[in-house]
């Protein structure tokens, strides 16, 4: 299992930075626009819709809003979109309200018609923010290709980091405290400080290659280290959906790694803060 998870990874990890430097803005946005549909076909799996055609029609509703937001936005007299840092903010707000769902654990845990309606509108919530936040820095002048890699690296290497810290310190600082015992047993404490520290270090050294005035540094190591903690929450919040509903991944289309939503769930809720955090202190 671990050799196809590298396997895979170093077959995701190329693609996915080509397509960021390589593609224009409106095919990566029609490229993951289709990731964040296939990523919403495992969330409806996650609440327990059974029903194939209810759950084409729900795709079908996030679809048409992607689309009312673009055609919304098309205007010749300004660059700008308003509609899209909008629904950014709110999925900041989103995210902040998830982690009031976090702490308690049991709601909407069940399967009533109420719960899946929360979880089917959470769902909306995750993931329609991200694909405008990506939109967003992307098509910034000149470098938004870089700075969608460098919001990716920051989740990629908090990732890594918190793997290797939490099996080397992991239990050790903290008197043996887990991070979310209820939602996610195996993550430490130690692993969290250990994904700060290195998404911290990467946030420096991409700043510094975009030429990013010494001023504004703490700027960037401060949106980063919140990017990355709103990542924890967007993983937390996965593992929370996965552990009520009993399943161990959201899907399996990619070997050893699980769904697209077990990929991605970090970063829905990482880009809308990383957009959001870029455009507040203009860096």
């Amino acid at each position: 299992m671990t050799r196809t998870r590298v396997l895979a990874a170093l077959v995701m990890a190329p693609a996915a930075i080509a397509a960021v430097l390589l593609l224009p803005t409106a095919w990566l946005m029609l490229l993951s626009a289709l990731l964040c549909l296939l990523a919403l076909w495992e969330w409806t799996r996650l609440v327990e819709i059974e029903d194939s055609l209810a759950r084409y029609v729900l795709l079908a509703c996030n679809l048409a809003l992607m689309v009312a937001l673009v055609w919304g936005s098309r205007s010749a007299q300004t660059s700008a979109l308003p509609l899209f840092e909008a629904i950014a903010v709110l999925g900041v707000a989103w995210w902040l309200l998830a982690l009031l769902w976090l702490l308690h654990y049991d709601f909407a845990s069940g399967t009533s018609g109420n719960a899946r309606v929360f979880k089917l509108i959470a769902g909306t919530a995750a993931v329609v923010p991200a694909w405008c936040a990506l939109a967003l820095i992307h098509r910034q002048a000149p470098n938004g290709p870089f700075w969608l890699l460098l919001s990716l690296l920051l989740v990629w290497s908090a990732d890594s980091g918190a793997y290797f810290a939490g099996r080397r310190f992991g239990g050790r600082w903290f008197g043996g405290r887990k991070l979310a015992p209820r939602v996610s047993p195996n993550k430490t404490i130690e692993g969290l400080l250990g994904g700060f520290a290195l998404s911290a270090i990467v946030a420096v050294a991409g700043a510094q290659l975009l030429h990013v005035p010494t001023q504004k540094m703490p700027a960037v190591i401060g949106v980063a280290l919140a990017t990355v903690a709103f990542s924890v929450v967007g993983d937390l919040f996965e593992s929370l959906l996965k552990r009520h509903s009993g399943v161990k991944d959201s899907g399996t289309l990619i070997p050893g790694h699980g769904g697209i939503l077990d990929r991605v769930d970090s970063l829905l809720a990482a880009l809308p803060v990383f957009a959001i955090g870029k455009a507040w202190f203009g860096f």
